[in-house]
């Protein structure tokens, strides 16, 4: 990966091959062992900091492994986690900026922030046109969806899930920013974060009916699109009787796909949707995933905030 321009003295911007479009990279900013990674269209704009963390660059200790943990977990202690969060803002610039955590509930939630809050907000998304706010969203697998519109200067972090993408969280975030900012859709920037892939998302078909039964085009979010009511041969060919032959097999989503796919529907135009196709559960070295690690993984944080005035 080639450098770009720095002084010795500031963090390191490196260009990541992480893009689903070969044509627009992200880039990798350094700073100590912290690999936080960017998107070059939202790091053109001056008074924009963002940023999706990475697992290296912590004091958190994992399997005797030096970790950027950046949640409150049961193996982990606050002292830590305070700490990370600590370098990670330092990192980026964002030391004056208040940090806005979200107690996330997989629901299509959503906060409109004119101050920091003295408790978490249940809820997951998050959206504001102050300075001094940082929008924070915590992911090992689901993906994290930051949004920014250039003309109004107003920002949202999402948190997407199965059941918020289902719930469409992503396209009611927008209606949000139309309502309170009058947010053009053509205008917005989108970056998608890293999570889990469709190499790695594995779900029962019991999901497949929910996504089919509320967008037209769920099928093509699956690597091969099943309700569980379709013909099991296998019951035949075991002489099985019904009711005892196996449950139906598990099907591949494709989130990232499927929040791609809102954010279309509701007007961003294609080129201002920058996605990583890097998956958590591919990525163990570089990236936290529950599914891959289970309750002894970390979290990831994407933020994103306006610089103060």
């Amino acid at each position: 990966m080639s450098p770009t321009r720095t002084s010795t003295n500031k963090p390191r911007a490196h260009i990541s091959r992480n893009s689903t479009n070969s044509a627009i990279r992200w880039t990798t900013l350094k700073s100590s062992n912290l690999q936080i990674l960017q998107v070059p269209a939202f790091s053109k704009l001056s008074w924009l900091l963002h940023g999706f963390s990475t697992k290296p660059g912590g004091v958190s200790d994992l399997d005797g492994e030096k970790v950027l943990n950046l949640s409150f977990t049961g193996w982990d202690t606050r002292q830590n986690v305070l700490e990370n969060r600590s370098r990670l803002q330092s990192a980026l610039g964002a030391n004056d900026l208040q940090l806005i955590n979200l107690k996330q509930i997989h629901s299509d939630v959503i906060h409109l922030f004119n101050a920091a809050p003295n408790e978490p907000c249940k809820g997951d998304a998050s959206i504001t046109s102050r300075p001094s706010l940082l929008l924070a969203i915590q992911t090992a697998d689901c993906v994290p969806i930051l949004l920014v519109d250039p003309k109004k200067r107003a920002i949202a972090a999402i948190h997407a899930g199965w059941r918020g993408t289902l719930a469409r969280i992503a396209a009611k975030a927008i209606g949000k920013l139309q309502m309170h900012f009058a947010t053009n859709p053509a205008d917005l920037l989108a970056a998608i974060g890293p999570s889990i892939g469709p190499c790695c998302y594995e779900v029962g078909t019991e999901v497949a009916i929910q996504f089919h039964s509320q967008f037209a085009d769920a099928p093509e979010w699956f690597d091969e699109f099943r309700t569980g009511d379709e013909p099991n041969p296998i019951q035949w060919l075991n002489m099985m009787p019904p009711g005892h032959q196996p449950p139906p097999k598990n099907v591949r989503l494709d989130l990232k796909k499927a929040n791609r796919a809102q954010l279309l529907a509701l007007g961003l135009r294609p080129q201002n949707i920058f996605s990583s196709d890097l998956c958590t559960a591919c990525n163990p070295s570089l990236l936290f995933s529950y599914r891959k690690q289970g309750p002894q993984s970390g979290r990831l944080l994407s933020v994103i905030g306006l610089r103060p005035s």
